[in-house]
């Protein structure tokens, strides 16, 4: 890995500058022909390449500009990282910032700034490389100067520029090199000479989380601020007619009432009289021309078009033509519901409006469309919207939404307010709120041979898209296919190695809003795929593990994930009474995994011991933060399997709180064992990978344990 990067000069002139006694660096690489995974789809885009920017200080300080969001993903560690290692820094000195809202920070693959499909670590490889090793090359050439001695006798560690005995820090030399020009091309370093990546290093942002002096959110505080509550239509697709804020206004606390598109918001000093006002409210919703949809009706009809052709997502041979081989056919059902994504943090921003421009503080995972909403609903040009990205408490996608909703309605309220307002969501808000993981509907026909392999493969998938509607919906439906509706089924290994096999989708509409939920469509569709393998290995009468390293023979970092997995958790040697395993492995972002959990089954309640899990993602900059988003996607995806839904009655949410739309606590968090398999393939994501093998896993224990066949989530619904 010995990459000669080229500059132009005249580039680089007009991106580096001297800053308050700091050399300020900035570097960019051609827009890759990628948006949102789809191929070509940039070439429709009009945005400048990508940039960011690496700032050393006259106190030896180094600041690292985020392009990214930090949202308990690593990042804020893992890309400082990559600029460290080229410029063999003092990591003692690195700091941290998020980057402004601008062009110059889009994401190198989607054409826009975003925080999400598990990207940033390999979207930033080079380019963050590129920064350090830039900067490290100007260093020695302002030390040469100085020194009045060849660059070639210089050498570069822990953040100064040595010359036999003389050294000088990168601070001493930050005015020369900001005066300099740029060579035409840097080496980046070999894996041999690295020293941090691929090391385990701790988080720079641990500290400040755990002694409160990370800024969230909801942490945002500034003379003249004020809190907003909106209420919100409680059923979806419904706009206020009218209201009475007579009660609200005599709150004391509470400063106004002031309509919106969303509904109403009460502005006060606090929360608690913000609160209080919108609970006195009198509201009337125009429902004209709206369902109210009730889940046990929409199961039905999802149902029903699981039984019917629909539009063409894969196909190869002819199913019918299998014949006299057929052996048995498997016909399955699988049911998977609607999801909130519940971060810690509930949603919130705040939002100051000037004459001139619009400041923007809140945790968001897409950048360009907050700013670009908010811009519209103001009149102003999307340079003129400052957005401050705060940490997040966690995304899982919902703060990246291409809707912007959460932001837009900020806007409007501090708008129509006509002050600087921070609205902020209640966990009944968020849990209510909408923008939801899909419901799915999965009906698979499998035939098996007299050997149990599968000669025909027929699945057909019903589900709302998460694309139609959205800006994206051009690039990313194709022949009306929405590829994130049927990943991880018309691509999956096991579909493409039945040489007759078809993938039909139904894409239902609805006014319940729907959005991208951790591991996307992989988090159905790798409970479904990884338990019908298990079926159809009981099927066959063939032991899970051996069934399916014969379908992944020809996929070998399937395997490797699959193997380490089934090593490292014992497979097939005794367990204590009671106690079961059950296996899944799955592709997602470009990384495999594979999980084995342990389960035990009492009078109807599922307990999972321990999980085992294995990753393939190439290479791992950072083992501690892999290991780290392992166990938090085991714990995020464990309790969707065991207990998580939403469901709606009358056209409303049924759940409001924690206390009904139950994720996993403390008690029934499992021992978390992670592997990383020795690799040196294409790099993959982290953060969302971990998520689809878990279900499946525990599913098939249950099955291991109980015999019961697991189809519809969550488990815990179904042992009742």
């Amino acid at each position: 890995m010995n990459d000669m990067i080229n500059f132009s000069r005249r580039s680089f002139i007009k991106s580096t500058a001297l800053v308050a006694g700091g050399l300020v660096v900035a570097f960019s690489i051609p827009q890759a022909k990628r948006f949102m995974g789809v191929a070509n789809a940039a070439e429709a885009l009009t945005l400048p390449p990508p940039n960011a920017f690496l700032r050393i200080g006259a106190d030896d300080s180094i600041t690292v500009m985020l392009a990214h969001s930090e949202m308990g993903q690593g990042i804020w560690t893992t890309l400082p990282m990559l600029i460290a290692d080229e410029l063999d820094a003092d990591w003692s000195k690195i700091k941290v910032e998020h980057a402004p809202a601008a062009p110059s920070y889009v994401h190198t693959a989607y054409g826009i700034q975003i925080t999400g499909g598990s990207s940033t670590t390999w979207s930033e490889f080079e380019r963050y490389r590129q920064a350090g090793a830039l900067t490290r090359a100007l260093l020695l050439q302002a030390a040469a100067k100085q020194w009045k001695v060849p660059v070639a006798g210089l050498r570069t560690e822990n953040g100064y520029v040595i010359n036999g005995t003389q050294k000088l820090s990168y601070g001493q030399l930050v005015d020369t090199a900001s005066t300099l020009e740029t060579p035409k091309n840097v080496t980046l370093k070999t894996p041999d000479q690295w020293k941090f990546i691929g090391k385990p290093t701790k988080r720079l942002d641990s500290a400040d989380k755990i002694n409160g002096t990370a800024k969230f959110g909801q942490d945002v505080q500034f003379d003249g601020l004020k809190i907003a509550m909106v209420a919100r239509a409680p059923v979806f697709g419904t706009t206020l007619k009218s209201y009475d804020d007579s009660a609200a206004r005599k709150i004391p606390g509470v400063i106004k009432v002031v309509k919106v598109p969303t509904g109403a918001a009460v502005i006060a000093e606090n929360y608690w009289a913000a609160k209080q006002g919108r609970e006195a409210l009198k509201l009337v919703w125009d429902e004209a021309g709206h369902d109210r949809p009730d889940t046990a009706q929409l199961l039905k009809q999802y149902q029903a078009l699981s039984q019917k052709p629909g539009v063409q997502a894969a196909k190869a041979g002819d199913i019918a033509s299998v014949g006299k081989q057929a052996k048995q056919t498997l016909i399955a059902e699988y049911v998977l519901p609607f999801l909130s994504h519940a971060p810690m943090e509930p949603l919130n921003c705040a939002v100051k409006i000037t004459g001139d421009g619009c400041e923007i503080w809140t945790g968001t995972q897409m950048q360009t469309t907050d700013q670009a909403a908010a811009a519209k609903i103001l009149g102003l040009k999307p340079e003129q919207v400052k957005i401050h990205t705060q940490f997040l408490g966690g995304g899982f996608g919902r703060r990246a939404n291409p809707r912007a909703d959460f932001v837009s309605e900020a806007v409007e309220v501090a708008k129509a307010a006509g002050l600087p307002v921070k609205t902020v969501w209640s966990r009944e808000d968020d849990v209510k709120g909408g923008f939801y993981r899909p419901m799915f509907v999965h009906r698979a026909s499998i035939t098996l041979d007299a050997k149990g392999k599968p000669l025909a493969w027929q699945h057909t998938l019903v589900g709302q898209s998460i694309i139609k509607g959205t800006p994206f919906e051009g690039v990313m439906i194709k022949d009306g296919i929405d590829a994130t509706s049927v990943e991880g089924v018309a691509d999956s290994p096991y579909v493409k190695g039945t040489a007759n096999h078809q993938v039909h989708l139904h894409s239902v509409q609805s006014d319940i809003p729907v959005l991208w939920w951790r591991s996307v469509g992989h988090s159905h569709s790798g409970f479904v795929m990884e338990s019908l393998i298990d079926e159809l290995a009981h099927a066959a009468k063939q032991e899970p593990l051996a069934y399916r390293r014969q379908l992944l023979k020809d996929h070998p970092r399937h395997l490797a994930a699959l193997n380490l997995a089934a090593d490292k958790a014992s497979w097939g040697k005794p367990l204590p009474a009671g106690v079961f395993r059950g296996i899944a492995v799955h592709e997602s972002f470009g990384s495999y995994v594979a999980q084995v959990a342990e389960v035990s089954v009492k009078e109807g309640e599922v307990k999972v011991h321990r999980v085992v899990v294995a990753i393939d993602c190439g290479l791992a900059v950072n083992p501690d933060g892999v290991q780290a988003q392992m166990e938090s996607s085991v714990a995020y995806a464990l309790g969707a399997a065991l207990s998580s839904e939403i469901s709606f009655k009358d056209g409303q949410v049924v759940q409001s709180n924690f206390h009904d739309y139950q994720v996993l606590r403390m008690k029934d968090m499992p021992k978390v064992e992670v592997h990383i398999v020795k690799s040196t393939e294409k790099m993959g994501g982290v953060g969302e990978p971990g998520v689809p093998p878990l279900a499946p896993a525990v599913a098939n224990a249950v099955f291991a344990a109980t015999g019961k066949r697991i189809r519809r989530l969550p488990i815990g619904d179904q042992l009742a």
